[in-house]
């Protein structure tokens, strides 16, 4: 509600209606004003100073930052009498849980400063980059988006698009991290190609966890039958231990073995990494991605690399329950997906989209 009524009033401000409690610029040198504090609620009409301007409330404020939201409007430079420039870097602690507007600066424990880009419950501005960015605390300076990690083809706002419902454990931040385990994934190939990578194995991540939504599998009575107690270090987790997990649903024993020894990190005794920790989910995804045939005849990423198409993927993935007529409708389900993602990283699907 409170971001609608901010939206409504810019509405009435472009259309000349709030005009009247805008007061003109000042002419000629300026004044300072009472230096403005983070802690007051403005209404509209209001002036204060801040990094060697005069500012004006165009409507009531939020907590909104002089220099940084289209709610203040910049008056000119002032100087001397009544108040003095405030400080550049004088924005409050940020604090988990409370709420902050778009627009709000906040010093982190870090030291550093964060600009809220999207309205906020309080979460933690290094965890999560869709709502905070950093910001460069000089007396008015501007956000500043860091530069995505591995030059991932699929930018954090596509992603939000893509997954609107997602889980917030599949953070985009977890997925970056786990790309920089596998730089060929999304990498290789020319820009058309890297794009549909990318968006293959996010349409084949959604329909394994309806929409990124799913962590672990949920028919629990399928539990117990993942144990191939065959193997020779068996299921020292436990025989209902390795279930599937994470964006691609990584299941049984032996899976969870061949996956830890590639990540250096030990699944077989403790699976449960997948479910708690993003990066670890998402680099057994792309695990699976980068280096298994699966009941197909190549891997994913050497599917869409080498031209054989999205359902190749598929194939590699499930193709055994689904291709050649298995189940249609779930092919279809995969297939729906891509070209939404592909629409959305604006390229074409290419050929070859099923099994």
């Amino acid at each position: 509600m409170r971001r609608s009524l901010t939206l409504f009033a810019a509405a009435l401000l472009v259309a000349g209606v709030l005009s009247a409690v805008v007061p003109a610029p000042p002419a000629g040198a300026a004044t300072c004003a009472t230096p403005w504090n983070a802690s007051t609620a403005y209404n509209g009409g209001a002036v204060v100073s801040r990094g060697g301007h005069n500012w004006s409330a165009r409507w009531w404020t939020q907590n909104e930052t002089p220099g940084t939201a289209a709610v203040w409007a910049d008056q000119g430079a002032c100087g001397g009498g009544g108040g003095t420039p405030t400080p550049g870097c004088d924005h409050p602690n940020w604090v988990a849980g409370r709420y902050y507007a778009t627009g709000s600066i906040v010093r982190y424990t870090d030291g550093n400063y964060y600009i809220a880009v999207h309205d906020n419950p309080g979460y933690d501005p290094v965890i999560s980059t869709w709502y905070w960015d950093p910001y460069a605390c000089d007396g008015g300076g501007t956000p500043t988006d860091p530069p995505d990690p591995g030059g991932f083809v699929v930018s954090q706002a596509q992603f939000d698009q893509m997954f609107p419902g997602r889980n917030s454990f599949y953070s985009y931040s977890g997925l970056t991290t786990a790309i920089a385990a596998f730089p060929a994934f999304a990498g290789t190939g020319s820009a058309t190609v890297r794009k549909q990578e990318a968006a293959a194995f996010l349409a084949n991540v959604s329909h394994e966890t309806g929409g990124l939504v799913y962590i672990v599998e949920q028919n629990t009575a399928n539990y117990p039958h993942y144990c191939d107690a065959t193997q020779p270090y068996g299921c020292p987790a436990g025989q209902a231990a390795y279930y599937g997990r994470g964006p691609i649903q990584l299941s049984w024993n032996f899976n969870y073995k061949a996956a830890g020894d590639a990540l250096g990190i030990n699944l077989l005794n403790d699976p449960w990494q997948v479910e708690r920790n993003a990066s670890v989910a998402w680099k057994t995804a792309l695990w699976y991605w980068m280096t298994q045939n699966g009941p197909g005849t190549m891997t994913p990423h050497d599917a869409m690399v080498n031209s054989r198409g999205f359902g190749e993927t598929i194939r590699s993935i499930n193709g055994s329950l689904e291709c050649n007529g298995g189940n249609p409708g779930q092919v279809q389900s995969r297939v729906n997906a891509y070209q939404r993602f592909t629409q959305i990283l604006g390229v074409a699907p290419g050929g070859n989209l099923s099994c």
